[in-house]
């Protein structure tokens, strides 16, 4: 059997998506399974022994550009994708869904419209699943595959899964610390409310004897570093880190703190520490709690339907909080 799964971004949700391949092979060594993926994102992609090939686009160029050319490019490139005897669209956008329909396949499967927030992408399908767009991403993911497959995944499954993330790069980061615990602090995110503030991050470091790092990917967030380290001498700024750096970084740490983000979550797929801290968007659905991946929310109502992109709440978090939650991890 080859099958295709579609999920072309963010970071986050393609960790998310990934932790299925393991369960796939679990149930069927020899299924084949192709990845389709925006080009932006497919380093995250790199050394997994469970996909046989992965496929790019250039969605989001194609948007950024406003390139009408390029758009008809990458879908027609989507065509010659395959063929496959399964599509499966683990992300249930419009886009997402089109590029699955475009693939060559006698079955495309997708969450169903009262699944999904843009309702009119289950149109692309022929197979459908239904799912509460509410429930935990990851068991939402493993539902559709459980469903493809007709297989039973738990909830103990789960919570035992395997490291995923996979690095072929060697050169170990010269401030880490043989001798203290090493903390990974994230301070950014997709937008300013889900980020907690460089203040508390830099406070939070006076309270744990412990060596601090702390990552950035744009302009934006290096100022942010750069506050931290401002206020906080036991912190060094990482220069900016390829994806495939970036999961060696993190599979070395002892703990990562951050907000909901791509990078916080890839210590989740890592089996590493992590505390997530969560304002505008829902900790229950977003992350998957275990034993060593713990989240602390605000206290704002969030509706998973409808972000509210103004709520600052997660500023109202104690630094205290994170601090005893470190302290319990880290022992």
């Amino acid at each position: 059997m080859k099958i295709a799964i579609v999920k072309l971004s963010a970071l986050g949700d393609i960790i998310h998506a990934m932790v299925v391949l393991q369960f796939i092979k679990k149930y069927n060594q020899q299924i084949e399974i192709d990845w389709i993926v925006d080009e932006v994102y497919k380093d995250l992609l790199n050394n997994q022994p469970d996909i046989n090939k992965v496929h790019s686009v250039q969605l989001k160029k194609a948007k950024q550009s406003k390139s009408f050319f390029l758009l008809f490019k990458e879908l027609t490139k989507a065509r010659k994708f395959g063929p496959y005897d399964l599509v499966i669209d683990m992300q249930g956008l419009i886009k997402s869904a089109v590029i699955s329909r475009l693939i060559s396949s006698p079955v495309t499967l997708g969450f169903d419209k009262k699944s999904i927030r843009e309702s009119f992408a289950s149109t692309f399908y022929n197979k459908k699943f239904n799912i509460s767009y509410s429930e935990n991403v990851v068991e939402r993911n493993l539902g559709l595959i459980s469903f493809a497959l007709s297989v039973n995944i738990s909830r103990y499954e789960i919570k035992q899964k395997l490291p995923f993330l996979h690095s072929d790069s060697k050169n170990l980061n010269n401030n880490l610390s043989t001798i203290k615990k090493n903390i990974l602090l994230i301070p950014g995110a997709s937008y300013k409310s889900k980020c907690y503030p460089t203040s508390n991050l830099a406070e939070l470091t006076t309270l744990i004897d412990a060596n601090f790092l702390t990552i950035w990917g744009n302009k934006k967030e290096k100022k942010m570093t750069e506050e931290i380290k401002a206020q906080a001498a036991n912190v060094s700024v990482c220069d900016k880190l390829s994806i495939d750096s970036l999961k060696l970084l993190i599979s070395q740490m002892d703990l990562v703190i951050g907000p909901d983000t791509g990078p916080t979550h890839m210590a989740w797929a890592l089996n590493i520490p992590s505390i997530t801290i969560f304002g505008p968007t829902p900790g229950y659905r977003n992350t998957f709690i275990t034993r060593i991946n713990k989240i602390i929310e605000s206290d704002s109502f969030v509706n998973p339907n409808k972000i509210d992109k103004s709520d600052d709440s997660i500023k109202n978090i104690e630094v205290r909080d994170i601090v005893e939650m470190s302290k319990k991890l880290l022992s």
